[in-house]
């Protein structure tokens, strides 16, 4: 097996029956996007490539800095250990990349559907199904963020999720307010990204029920189980995990985490989670404890979001999920993606841009 290199910065990679490919790509938001957490201007992503004598197929492997588990420090050798040993792909570890698996299983489906950016064989890519999805509320002043919720109703969503946890609770609670004075009909998630002090939460959650959310994403930070456990039985407000899941890969564990806590939703992200076996095994778990989930996208490009909007077409839901940020980036990958009132689906008229790699 060879190697070879180019001045753009990709890595090709020769075995018996597949070639293997990856490239890093920046993508720049439009718009800061702020969170609790932080506040980002761009978002890389790693772009795999895997072809044999017939055919090729692509996978995102995308990440967010200072949230997903994946050990950066090593991410570009373990990359290049997956092409250079791509035809054995699976003796290759990726626990610590769960990214990387993310983008490995969307190439290898690619690939399997002979390209085309096909990667679950249902109703979506063909146009015949479509996805509700929330409109995503980003960080900002309270004018603005009224301005995002009014464009957004506008648009036709019927459930927005706000993230909260920027400014002073009582400020944010009074906005809210206003927001459902506003718009008494429209369905509010909420999502706290853990910026809620286990100590105080209970009491910010029975103050935010007056407001009737539909639900609140991680109100205290990931990892403690005990006191997610104790809201989760007492909040008025139904909770729904995402940091939470990051990290916990084990099946027992995973069992282990929703016999604990026993949350209201899973909020499931396949490229934090390690990819839709994954995510497959969080659902099968938390049907089993009549706990509900919806899908999300993490800030991936358009190959990514693609790829997780045909795997949750595969279901029986109606739920809105998280897909709505194909437009997050001003050079995201050209896409038949389209969101209108409050759907996403696949265009048939559209075709995809040139990866160029």
């Amino acid at each position: 097996m060879g190697e070879s290199r180019e001045a753009s910065g990709k890595r090709h990679f020769q075995g018996k029956e597949m070639k293997a490919s990856f490239k890093k790509q920046v993508f720049h938001f439009r718009e800061a996007a702020k969170t609790s957490r932080d506040i980002l201007y761009e978002k890389e992503s790693y772009f795999l490539k895997i072809r044999d004598n017939a055919s090729s197929g692509s996978g995102e492997c995308s990440f967010i800095r200072g949230l997903s588990c994946d050990r950066m420090e090593k991410y570009e050798d373990k990359l290049e250990e997956l092409c250079r040993h791509i035809d054995h792909h699976e003796q290759i570890d990726l626990t610590d990349f769960p990214s990387i698996r993310f983008g490995l299983e969307t190439a290898l489906r690619d690939l399997a559907h002979r390209g085309g950016h096909i990667i679950f064989d249902n109703g979506f890519h063909s146009g015949q199904k479509k996805i509700p999805i929330n409109g995503l509320i980003w960080m900002s002043d309270f004018p603005s963020m009224m301005s995002q919720i009014k464009s957004k109703i506008e648009q036709g969503f019927e459930c927005i999720k706000i993230k909260i946890g920027q400014f002073c609770f009582d400020e944010e609670l009074d906005f809210l307010k206003t927001v459902r004075r506003n718009y008494p009909r429209i369905s509010l998630r909420l999502d706290a990204n853990g910026a809620f002090d286990a100590k105080d939460a209970l009491l910010k959650l029975h103050l935010l029920s007056e407001i009737g959310p539909h639900s609140i994403e991680q109100p205290v930070k990931a990892g403690q189980w005990e006191e997610m456990a104790w809201i989760c039985e007492k909040s008025p407000v139904k909770i729904a995990l995402d940091e939470e899941l990051i990290g916990i890969h084990d099946a027992e564990k995973q069992r282990a985490l929703l016999d604990t806590i026993k949350p209201h939703f899973l909020v499931l992200k396949p490229s934090l989670s390690g990819g839709f076996q994954r995510c497959d095994q969080w659902i099968t778990f938390a049907r089993k404890r009549k706990i509900s989930w919806w899908g999300t996208s993490a800030l991936e490009s358009n190959v990514g979001l693609n790829a997780i909007a045909q795997w949750i077409s595969g279901y029986d839901t109606d739920i809105p999920h998280g897909l709505g940020t194909g437009m997050l980036y001003t050079n995201n990958i050209p896409s038949p993606l389209k969101v209108q009132n409050g759907y996403i689906y696949w265009d048939v008229n559209e075709k995809w841009g040139n990866m160029e790699y």
